[in-house]
């Protein structure tokens, strides 16, 4: 009964989680934007990248317009329920976020690009929640791949806490961690407001400018 009660932009414990199967949900199919086999492979030369910033479907129409992308998938991280489902995901009782995972060619945009546009994509500054979405699994987290994307996101952060201050926001809520197992989301989530134009989007920046890179 506890666990059902529990507020939402709670983070729930491992041994609270829900179970979750054995068995991955099946990501078949192809990009609705690239028209390319949607895929979680790293092809030769290229690099990855994962990002949470609130509700996915708005998310990831951000990162599959810039020039240099060549996948992006939605899913589940950072949680305890291996293969949850979106439902699980979003009764808080698997501990995910909402994320999206970007691979990309990095003599065309660079990882500081896309740290760009993940800070003034979102608000940053709002801990479990992002606009009207509410729960853990809508907190903002950058999940690197490597010391050098850790050591960048770090920087970033630490140049936007003056700015987004000076902007009358609060601290920094971030999460900036090693980047977990990465689930991939139902198919009718991928490249969602592709299919669906006129979908739903909660996602809003602070206007807040951020200092590096060379955006979109």
């Amino acid at each position: 009964m506890f666990n059902l009660l529990r507020p939402k932009a709670e983070m729930i414990s491992e041994d609270a989680a829900l179970p979750g199967r054995g068995t991955p949900i099946p990501l078949t199919g192809t990009h609705h934007v690239f028209g390319t086999p949607l895929s979680n492979e790293v092809p030769d030369g290229m690099e990855e990248a994962m990002f949470g910033m609130g509700c996915f479907w708005g998310v990831e129409r951000m990162f599959w317009q810039l020039p240099g992308v060549h996948m992006t998938l939605v899913g589940y991280a950072g949680g305890f329920t291996p293969n949850a489902t979106y439902e699980e995901v979003c009764s808080g009782r698997t501990g995910h976020n909402e994320v999206v995972r970007v691979i990309y060619d990095p003599a065309t945009v660079t990882y500081d690009d896309l740290l760009r546009v993940f800070w003034e994509g979102h608000d940053p500054t709002q801990g479990m929640r992002q606009g009207n979405d509410r729960g853990t699994q809508y907190r903002s987290g950058i999940y690197t791949y490597s010391d050098a994307q850790r050591a960048a996101a770090t920087a970033s952060a630490e140049a936007m806490t003056p700015r987004l201050r000076d902007a009358g926001y609060g601290a920094i809520t971030t999460e900036i961690v090693d980047a977990p197992l990465f689930f991939a989301a139902e198919n009718y989530h991928q490249q969602y407001l592709s299919k669906n134009p006129g979908g739903y989007c909660g996602i809003g920046g602070t206007g807040v400018t951020c200092p590096i890179g060379t955006g979109v």
